[in-house]
């Protein structure tokens, strides 16, 4: 049964859906707002008690404590293995919920697809024998199929990111803020702009909006992904193309693209492949370009405290993000300056988890 859109979201099959899926709205809410900062501060308690007591050997200046030591004591405050079943759990329900309520649909939404791609087949772009390669096609996030294996994972991923971002993104707010923060070249000229990792184009559209007269691109690995986002941009009369890609190996040619924007990609790669992309957007970016980039943090200097790093470790083991210890441990400015960027601080966002950088290629 389709129940319609509440603004741009699509409601759940049954109203009994949409009320559980609420609640693990809350619980989520809970688990993340008010259970990580008491963990987090409980955890750090400890710590300091064990450093002091010589339970955990102090760090030599310029070093920094072990990521082991900090889940060593931490596993010994009581409230953690809670806080860590709430997330798991939450995170279950999520996607076992959406799944299951959108899949009652999943006829008119392929069809919806369907008719999006016969309709406007200039705007989407996909080679069908592409092969995924192994490294994407891990279920981030539990998304069962992950982006690259469920044709209904379009749908999927966008009610369950609703759930995500608790609340706060359902009408794309944060996209909407992540698109208005893009940076624009010094001299002005903005004739084509790229959302890399564009998922379901949540910003590409905005930015359609923002810059109507710019030839706007949405590439993303995940061919359900960029049919769900074909489709959407096609029902709200948008103008922009969806390409399914490696972000490594674009196709575009050199110096072709004004502005580039990447919404948390790049811990979702391996460093190796991250290095490769940073690289091929230095190469498809114009002379004087700009590339605005949203992404976890970094803990090359030992910035990120205890509590931090202890959740991004158990997110990689208990919520499939396998590749992002070892970017926050990278030094992803120095990456992108070594390849050839200009790399200053960019504009702060509502999530002040994530750091902002703004990278340009001289002119």
């Amino acid at each position: 049964m389709d129940r319609g859109h509440i603004g741009v979201l699509p409601r759940p099959t049954k109203l009994a859906d949409e009320s559980y899926l609420e609640f693990v709205t809350s619980f989520r809410k809970f688990a993340i707002q008010k259970g990580f900062p008491v963990m987090s501060a409980n955890g750090e308690a400890a710590l300091g008690k064990a450093l002091e007591s010589g339970e955990v050997k102090k760090p030599a200046d310029g070093e920094e404590l072990s990521l082991d030591e900090i889940k060593k004591v931490f596993s010994k405050v009581p409230f953690t293995p809670t806080w860590q079943r709430f997330v798991r759990s939450q995170q279950e329900m999520m996607w076992r919920g959406t799944r299951k309520s959108f899949f009652r649909n999943a006829d008119k939404i392929m069809a919806d697809m369907d008719a999006a791609e016969k309709s406007h087949p200039d705007n989407i772009h996909y080679d069908p024998s592409f092969e995924p390669p192994k490294y994407t096609r891990c279920e981030i996030h539990c998304q069962p199929g992950g982006y690259t294996d469920d044709p209904l994972g379009g749908a999927v991923f966008h009610y369950g990111t609703k759930i995500f971002y608790e609340g706060f993104n359902d009408q794309d707010e944060l996209h909407i803020e992540h698109a208005e923060k893009t940076t624009k070249p010094a001299d002005g000229k903005i004739e084509r702009i790229l959302d890399v990792g564009c998922s379901i184009g949540q910003s590409t559209t905005v930015l359609k909006d923002l810059y109507p007269d710019a030839e706007v691109w949405g590439l993303d690995v995940g061919l359900p992904l960029i049919r769900y986002a074909h489709m959407r941009a096609v029902q709200q009369g948008k103008d922009v193309h969806f390409k399914q890609a490696l972000a490594e190996d674009s196709g575009y040619p050199d110096d072709h693209f004004d502005m580039i924007l990447a919404y948390i990609l790049f811990h979702e790669v391996p460093v190796k492949k991250m290095k490769e992309i940073v690289a091929e957007l230095f190469r498809i970016l114009r002379p004087g370009g700009v590339f605005s980039i949203l992404e976890f943090p970094n803990n090359d200097k030992g910035q990120v405290p205890a509590g931090y790093r202890f959740m991004i470790d158990n997110d990689s083991r208990d919520n499939c993000e396998p590749y992002s210890p070892a970017f926050v441990a990278s030094d992803f400015k120095g990456i992108l300056e070594a390849t050839g960027f200009t790399v200053e601080q960019g504009p702060a966002v509502t999530n002040d988890f994530l750091q902002s950088l703004i990278a340009t290629k001289p002119a």
